[in-house]
């Protein structure tokens, strides 16, 4: 049993007054908050209120380097560069069959996936048959079919200069003297990008490439 202090009185709970209730339509009172540590979204005072997110001010770039001088170049002339010599391939086939060994070959060729704009065709004796029945519509509707570049273009040797370089060219030694077959193989040779394909008869061939060509 506890002591009792007559100098300290005890109240008990319901003689302590009424209770103080908010009236009807008055808003309790709203607790002050709590200085605290500020967020980012707190708005400073004086500060307008959160609104949309000021975009961040953009990254200072560094200054670029100042550019190096430019290495002093040679003196004289630069010289070209030499293209690589297009492979040479042989079919054996005398005089009278070198044409026919010619189309043989453009065939394999457009059969392998080559374009027929790639392929030109020199003859040294004869004109191939194409060109003769071209030619017979008038030289300047033939050498506009060589300008366009479309189509498989069969020229004589003796015309090649007017031609344009291709990346396969095929010549068929069909006639001629040595002379101008040295001739027309070693202009071939210049227009033949990738490939030369010599349609002839070997020993005749032979002797012209051993002449230089």
């Amino acid at each position: 049993m506890h002591a009792f202090h007559p100098e300290e009185p005890q109240i008990p709970e319901s003689a302590q007054g009424p209770r103080v209730t908010p009236a009807a339509g008055r808003t309790a009172p709203t607790p002050r908050p709590v200085p605290g540590p500020r967020s980012a979204a707190t708005p400073r005072p004086g500060h307008p209120g959160p609104g949309p997110a000021r975009p961040a001010p953009p990254a200072q770039r560094p200054h670029p380097a100042p550019p190096a001088p430019a290495a002093p170049r040679p003196s004289g002339r630069t010289l070209p560069q030499e293209r690589p010599a297009a492979q040479l391939q042989l079919i054996p086939a005398p005089a009278e069959g070198a044409i026919d060994a010619a189309d043989e070959a453009v065939d394999l060729l457009l059969d392998s996936g080559r374009a027929p704009g790639e392929i030109l065709v020199l003859t040294t004796g004869g004109q191939h048959p194409w060109a003769a029945h071209e030619l017979s519509f008038g030289e300047a509707a033939y050498w506009a079919q060589h300008e366009s570049g479309d189509d498989v273009f069969f020229a004589h040797a003796a015309n090649a200069d007017r031609c344009a370089s291709r990346a396969v060219v095929v010549v068929a030694v069909d006639g001629g003297t040595d002379e101008s077959t040295v001739r027309a193989l070693t202009v071939a040779r210049k227009h033949a990008d990738a490939l030369l394909i010599v349609c002839g008869d070997p020993q005749k061939v032979n002797s012209a490439l051993g002449a230089g060509v």
